[in-house]
């Protein structure tokens, strides 16, 4: 029996930290695959040419990146890991002598280069993922998450909406615009009279099944091939999420090169502006229907639907269910909708009043100044296509966040101001790029009907993957 003799070296020689991690090691793909060195060029404006030399850029964004891969709590503790971890040592380029730098040089970098090189470093993940052949760009799925800001409830303040005003110009918060918001033009926005004064970009917003508190909302848009994410926006809490559609389906063309052709979402994106905009567009809308959702209620049961009262193009008039003419009479200029009513005595003396309406002034429609897009869009969304893209929906998008919240701590901010988390939403959005993109590639060649295994030793990569790769099929691609 042998017993390790736990004394002290007192020299080293010959340590090559290259034949201490192991072949199959996750951080050895991604050192072959990811170019961290672009960020050189990109940075190097922001650094003059005499004083101190700072930290290569490249092992600065390194180490963020290992901030969000493997979820480490804090940039302090990623330093003092840093010392203790033989594969992030290989990973950085350091060897075991050398100083690690303090944590106060991220946060000094982030400050000195902005939230663009982040962004770039997003794009860049995105367009590795095309190359490879895993983005198909024709089917997006689009989906919005809130995320709890690093302030606390205790840090909000409630006064007037002039004092409020006055403070968040004194911080230079992010405003929301009103048209933006999810806040009805009849009510005074909740965050005119109140600002949290640890993080006054991040607006208070309820969560349902939660208090309200200080929150930012992440919008993204994920490729439905392979789960790729193309598109990433942050914004303060309270903007709603069908505001954002189209900017994020831009974003995915600009990011991919391909325009979508189709895309998926929830009730809360399919309203009628965006039903008009995407059928101006092209694009098949299998997004749920909001104004059906809202029509559920059984306040409506019993009532004579829109869809009874037939309309007349000649003279831009509607027949009612009981015969009579119904005429335009005004239209709404926000919602760019035409109102058709009847005389109130028609109503009140109709056989049909009580199938048809409970208003006292009588029944009205509203169609819209693009009703025939509106109807196309809406005959879309409750196809037998659309609800089979919905349903896979909760299978790509639902656990991309899901992926995102329990390995990269993408629900709490780690730092304050919307730009800071733009960068983390940017970095943790790479990050799943770059795991999805390892695993792909990872894949040794097989039959269309084979399940491919994940690599050995990639206990991080996570577990909606792995179901992704059961679903589908193995596509024979050639990478460019």
């Amino acid at each position: 029996m042998g017993q390790h003799d736990e004394q002290k070296e007192l020299f080293s020689y010959h340590i090559d930290l290259d034949k201490r991690v192991r072949a199959d090691h996750p951080l050895r793909a991604i050192e072959e695959k990811i170019d961290f060195t672009f960020v050189r060029e990109e940075v190097e404006k922001f650094y003059g040419k005499k004083g101190n030399v700072s930290v290569d850029p490249a092992i600065i964004l390194k180490m963020m990146f290992l901030l969000f891969f493997d979820d480490v709590a804090s940039e302090r503790e990623l330093m003092a890991v840093i010392k203790e971890r033989l594969d992030y040592l290989w990973f950085l380029g350091y060897g075991l002598n050398d100083e690690i730098p303090n944590h106060s040089v991220l946060s000094k970098a982030r400050r000195r280069w902005g939230k663009e090189v982040f962004e770039s470093f997003f794009v860049r993940t995105v367009m590795q993922c095309v190359q490879a052949g895993l983005v198909d760009g024709k089917k997006i799925h689009v989906d919005s998450s809130l995320v709890d800001a690093n302030a606390s409830k205790d840090s909000v303040v409630k006064s007037s909406p002039e004092l409020i005003a006055a403070v968040k110009k004194a911080y230079g918060a992010q405003e929301s615009k009103l048209e933006n918001t999810s806040t009805p033009e009849s009510y005074e926005a909740v965050n005119d009279r109140m600002v949290s004064t640890t993080d006054p970009d991040a607006p208070v917003v309820r969560k349902s099944g939660d208090s309200a508190r200080p929150r930012y909302q992440h919008h993204r848009v994920v490729d439905d091939a392979n789960a790729v994410i193309t598109a990433v926006e942050t914004t303060p809490g309270t903007i709603a999420e069908n505001k954002k559609l189209m900017d994020l389906v831009e974003q995915h063309r600009q990011n991919t090169y391909q325009a979508a052709q189709v895309v998926v979402g929830d009730h809360k994106y399919g309203t009628t502006e965006n039903y008009v905009v995407c059928q101006q567009r092209g694009i098949e809308t299998h997004m749920g229907d909001v104004l059906r959702k809202q029509n559920h209620g059984h306040h409506r049961a019993g009532i004579f639907p829109d869809t009874d009262f037939q309309y007349r193009a000649e003279d831009n008039t509607y027949v009612c269910p009981a015969g009579q003419m119904m005429k335009a009479r005004r239209v709404h200029p926000q919602k760019r909708t035409w109102e058709y009513h009847l005389p109130k005595g028609v109503c009140a003396e109709c056989s049909l009043r009580k199938r048809c309406t409970r208003s006292k002034t009588g029944r009205t429609v509203q169609r819209h100044e693009h009703q025939e897009l509106v109807d196309l869009a809406r005959t879309q969304a409750h196809s037998r296509a659309a609800r089979r893209s919905r349903k896979r929906r909760q299978i790509i998008v639902e656990q991309s966040f899901g992926d995102a919240a329990n390995n990269h701590g993408f629900k709490r901010s780690r730092w304050r101001r919307l730009w800071r988390q733009e960068i983390q939403d940017w970095l943790i959005a790479g990050v799943q790029n770059i795991r999805i993109l390892l695993v792909r590639n990872a894949r040794k060649p097989a039959s269309a009907a084979t399940v491919l295994p994940l690599p050995r030793g990639s206990g991080l990569l996570c577990s909606f993957l792995t179901k992704i790769a059961m679903l589908r099929t193995v596509r024979t691609v050639t990478v460019p």
